[in-house]
């Protein structure tokens, strides 16, 4: 089966849940699946995906799998605790055939017990999809590809730039994944002396001695328009939730569920001293990473102190050209994914999906992503969105 371990997910899946677990017990959600590549056939492989789903709800974290969760210092003994008494129930997902070729694939549940669904079913649907229209992938060119991004980040100039594998949802293969990870270790070097920086899947991270990456994604700021006191105030509350929970660890801050400019409003001197600093995630990388170091200055905090993470569809070349713009001026970091985990070719022979799961609705209410980039947020609900966008005072055209 393509899944075996409930660690082969991302980690900020496990620092979103454990906040769950303490300060949100009682959250119903729902989530939905998108393909945003026209004219893929997914529902001829429902019922492969449907048994590989099956096959996930019957793991539980093993000894081993709790015991190096409780070595992370972020992660609260209580937590580890509830973990190991847990399982996906797939009570909770239904996977369904459409006549147009695409699926549906629905999560409804408690918060806290369809938070791990996201990673491992887009995990599948991408291997189960790719294994049967690329029965022979092309390895070679995959490891040609690699090759080439690994000798451009050996250029003059780049020792002091690290990267990060941020591609487990949309990786060719769970195998591949593994090479790809063993080639960056052995020729980047690993950790604090190498280039290559750690890993957002914590299974990995475990098995090959890596560091695991990761803090909040959307769903968590998203969820909060539903949870907080008032909508104006959910980023906020966002923010000062994380904070009660990891009181200064894990102070990595999302800054696009609202657009930038609402980040900004809401990301004050308090957050600007709190938090280590932010990810980009949409938008122009560029117009964000000067910007941000604006608001820092602004705010009396010096961007030298603070780590700003780039993530957005990055491939090497992307990379090289955000560092040399913003080396020297604040600290960086790179999560790269699809282009690292799934780069085994040109179109049309091999195309990656561009697939999401993404949250829609909290305690029976709709929430949403405003992204900076067009195409990038999912909501259901146009008055909601349009609510939204009223109280973020945010306009149409952003």
């Amino acid at each position: 089966m393509i899944i075996t371990s409930l660690l082969d997910t991302d980690l900020y899946k496990f620092t979103m849940m454990q906040v769950v677990l303490h300060q949100f017990p009682g959250a119903q959600v729902e989530y939905r699946f998108r393909c945003r590549n026209p004219g893929v056939n997914l529902a001829a492989h429902v019922s492969e995906i449907r048994d590989e789903i099956r096959s996930l709800c019957s793991l539980h974290f093993q000894d081993a799998e709790l015991a190096y969760l409780r070595t992370l210092r972020f992660i609260k003994s209580d937590f580890v605790d509830f973990l190991g008494l847990f399982r996906l129930n797939e009570k909770y997902i239904t996977v369904t055939a459409l006549p147009s070729g695409e699926i549906d694939i629905t999560i409804h549940g408690p918060w806290l017990h369809t938070i791990l669904f996201e990673i491992p079913v887009l995990a599948i649907v991408n291997e189960v999809y790719f294994r049967n229209t690329t029965p022979v992938p092309d390895f070679v060119e995959g490891r040609k590809r690699l090759d080439h991004k690994i000798a451009l980040l050996h250029a003059d100039g780049l020792r002091e730039l690290k990267i990060a594998d941020y591609g487990t949802r949309r990786r060719f293969s769970k195998a591949w994944h593994e090479e790809v990870l063993r080639v960056l270790i052995a020729r980047l070097g690993a950790g604090a002396a190498g280039q290559f920086a750690g890993t957002s899947n914590v299974l990995f991270a475990m098995k090959l001695g890596l560091t695991p990456l990761g803090t909040m994604a959307h769903e968590y700021l998203q969820a909060c328009q539903a949870l907080g006191p008032r909508l104006r105030d959910s980023q906020v509350f966002a923010f000062e939730s994380w904070a009660r929970e990891y009181r200064g660890d894990l102070g990595i801050a999302l800054s696009d569920v609202y657009g930038f400019n609402a980040f900004l409003r809401d990301f004050d001197m308090y957050f600007c001293k709190l938090f280590d600093g932010a990810r980009h995630d949409s938008g122009d990388p560029f117009a964000w990473g000067e910007r941000l170091i604006e608001h820092y200055r602004k705010n009396r905090v010096d961007p030298l102190t603070k780590t700003l993470i780039f993530s957005d569809s990055l491939t090497v070349p992307s990379t090289i050209e955000l560092y040399q713009r913003f080396r020297g001026r604040c600290q960086l970091a790179f999560g790269i994914g699809t282009n690292l985990t799934n780069d085994l070719g040109d179109p049309p022979e091999h195309v990656p999906l561009q697939i999401v799961i993404k949250m829609v609705r909290c305690n029976g209410q709709p929430v949403a992503k405003l992204s900076d980039s067009p195409g990038k947020g999912m909501c259901d609900d146009e008055k909601y969105l349009a609510y939204l966008r009223q109280v973020f005072e945010i306009s149409d055209s952003a």
